[in-house]
Parts: structure tokens; C-alpha cells; sequence
């Protein structure tokens, strides 16, 4: 067996909290540079410049990149043979998202009640933790702050097994253009399909993790990001909403078996800052 100390899980869960927040890894300021590179609207070659030194100013001056730090959504990958002394593994990533928004000077977004009382709770905890057992001795640790600009236009359909790809390609598309420049463009797109109701919308949400130049292995699903991506870039949104050839920067497909009677389909939206950090303890 394998023992982590409470206190090792959550300073890194607050640690990574405050770099993907500060510091969006390198593959943003290269998907951005491209999109400049290839954008033939001058307007949103500005947009799209101005979106690269923000991102710089960041850096050098230890800030946020944006002013919403998102809710702390956590993806774990534990192994079997690992144990957490001194607490669980919940208890230990509420306690780093909260160490690390409010240590951070992060914006604090979280409401104890989402209907009644909506109350901030005054440290952006609790987190979302979503939580894969797998073989092993190692924690995965993926802190994925996500703003809800974009995740407001996100949206799920359950299709019938009668519909095929066209349907899946209309559904993205219309919820995409529905988004409009509200989300933020240029945007990354997350698509989960099949499960059931809930596990799509995770497996969208899990999409936005992939590094942005990756490929889906299976060639089929590879075929569809790629159509996909074309298609909402013909949309003609383009970067903050000013009409160019680049609204997303990507989109990711992730796929599940499902039920004989049933297609669901889910798309999580990203915005521009594609924030997400991770270690193996």
C-alpha cells in the first residue's frame, strides 16, 4: 500500500488550483497564435492578440487570467493500493480548493444553496470531485476551474438510436450558435456521447481535459472532431463574437457504451482560457 498524507493532497489540489487560474499551460498561447495566424478578420486577429497578452500579463504579474476563477471541479484517478491518512480524499480536496481560492486572492463563487438561500460559502469549496478507481499506487490529480460564462451554455439532448451522426453535428452546432459570443470565443468543445443522462454530460466535461493537438484514437471519432471543429469555425462567430473564421480553437469527443434505447449527447463549452493543471502524487 501506499500512503499520502492528507496534508500532501491538499496543498496540491490548492497548488494546481492557483496554476491553472495564473498560469494556462503553453498549448493555449499556441492554439491562440495559430488562430491569429490564420484569421483573415482584422478585428478578431486584434481580439485574438489581445486574448495572447492577457495571457502574458498573467504570468508576469501573478494574477488571474480572468476574473471568474470558476468552480474547483477536481478529476482523480486513485489507485487501488492508495490510502490518504488523516482524512478522505473529499475532505481533502475541499480543503485545497479552499486553501487555494482564498490564499490565492481568487474570486469566491460558490453558493452553499443553489435555489433558497445562496449564500457565497467563502471559500469556492465544496468542489466537484468526480472519482475513477483504477489499478495501481499513484493519485491523479486534474484541477479544472470552470467558469460559467461558458458553462451556462452548455447543454444535453437525448437522441433516439434512430439518430446518426447528422443529428449529433446539428445538435452541437445548434447549441454552439445559440452560445454565440457569450461563452467567450474562440471556444474549445466538449462532446460526450452515450452513457446515460448524467455520465455523457461527464464525459463532455472530461473532454475539455484533453490537450488541445491530441486525436481520438478511434479514427471514426477522430473524423467527427475534425468535422465538427470545421463546422462550428464556418458558423462565422469568430474570436469575442466579431464574425471571423475561428470560433473554437478545438473540439473533443468522448464516447461511452450506452442503453439499446437511447443516444444522449451532451456539449461543454469552454472558453478561451482553457485552464486545467495536474500531478501524480
Amino acid at each position: 500500500m501506499k500512503h499520502l498524507s492528507f496534508s500532501l493532497v491538499r496543498d496540491t489540489v490548492a497548488r494546481l488550483f492557483r496554476e491553472a487560474c495564473y498560469t494556462p499551460g503553453r498549448e493555449v498561447d499556441e492554439a491562440l497564435a495559430r488562430a491569429e495566424s490564420s484569421e483573415s478578420c482584422a478585428r478578431c486577429r486584434l481580439a485574438l492578440f489581445s486574448l495572447r497578452e492577457n495571457l502574458s500579463a498573467a504570468r508576469e504579474l501573478n494574477v488571474p487570467v480572468c476574473q471568474d476563477t470558476g468552480m474547483a471541479v477536481v478529476f482523480c484517478e486513485m489507485g487501488d493500493q492508495v490510502v490518504i491518512d488523516g482524512g478522505s480524499l473529499r475532505e481533502a480536496v475541499d480543503a485545497g480548493a479552499a486553501q487555494g481560492y482564498t490564499e490565492g486572492g481568487m474570486r469566491l463563487s460558490v453558493v452553499s444553496d443553489p435555489l433558497y438561500d445562496r449564500r457565497n460559502t467563502g471559500t469556492n469549496a465544496p468542489a466537484i470531485l468526480h472519482l475513477s478507481s483504477v489499478p495501481g499506487d499513484g493519485l491523479r490529480i486534474v484541477a479544472a476551474p470552470k467558469g460559467f460564462g461558458s458553462e451556462n451554455k452548455s447543454a444535453l439532448r437525448m437522441l433516439t438510436p434512430a439518430a446518426g451522426e447528422e443529428e449529433v453535428v446539428s445538435f452541437v452546432l445548434e447549441t454552439v450558435r445559440r452560445a454565440g459570443p457569450d461563452p467567450c470565443p474562440p471556444i474549445m468543445v466538449g462532446v460526450g456521447i452515450g452513457g446515460d443522462f448524467e455520465y455523457c454530460a461527464y464525459l463532455a466535461k472530461r473532454a475539455l481535459i484533453r490537450p488541445i493537438a491530441d486525436r481520438h484514437p478511434d479514427p471514426r471519432y477522430a473524423a467527427l472532431e475534425e468535422r465538427l471543429l470545421a463546422e462550428i469555425n464556418a458558423l462565422g462567430i469568430g474570436a469575442a463574437g466579431f464574425g471571423g473564421s475561428v470560433t473554437a480553437l478545438a473540439v473533443k469527443v468522448e464516447e461511452y457504451p450506452t442503453h439499446i434505447a437511447g443516444l444522449p449527447v451532451a456539449v461543454n463549452i469552454n472558453c478561451h482560457a482553457i485552464r486545467h493543471a495536474e500531478a501524480t502524487l
